[in-house]
């Protein structure tokens, strides 16, 4: 088993509360020294304890196991903004925020999300009625995962 599924495998078993999941772990670094950066979230959000909770407690196991032989760095964060969603669990906390959406065609769609299903997210955008007219109708759609290629949150400073 390679250093990252072990980490990955050993991480998602020490997250007990139900509501927490783990998102991506992303390992880094040379022979000298590794940095191993954990990324989870909640279907209501992480916040500071959990990540903290985990940290220690991966850590330890990590520490105890020993399988990362040379020094390492463990941080254990939420994603960010600049964060790609990668799980359909994480669409549903968003629903009713801006999202821009990059389809594996590279085209891309900005709206909001209004609702999540089991293989598709429904979202609403505006498009032009014509192309020579300025008026934009709202339009919704339902859009398969497999066909997301990045979706990101857009904050509103409204």
């Amino acid at each position: 088993m390679d250093l990252n599924t072990s980490i990955t495998e050993m991480a998602a078993s020490l997250l007990k509360e139900p509501h927490l999941f783990l998102v991506e772990v992303v390992i880094s670094g040379n022979r000298v020294q590794k940095k191993v950066v954990v990324i989870i979230d909640g279907d209501k959000g992480a916040n500071i304890e959990d990540c903290s909770k985990l940290s220690r407690a991966l850590s330890a196991k990590l520490d105890e196991e020993e399988i990362i032989p040379e020094m390492y760095t463990l941080e254990v964060t939420t994603p960010g903004v600049d964060f790609p969603l990668k799980l359909k669990r994480q669409y549903k906390k968003h629903i009713g925020r801006g999202f821009k959406i990059t389809l594996t065609d590279k085209s891309q769609i900005k709206g909001k999300l209004t609702g999540t299903g089991d293989e598709f997210i429904e979202i609403e955008f505006e498009e032009k009625t014509d192309k020579k007219s300025k008026k934009k109708e709202m339009k919704t759609m339902e859009l398969p995962f497999d066909m997301i290629d990045k979706a990101f949150v857009q904050i509103s400073f409204k």
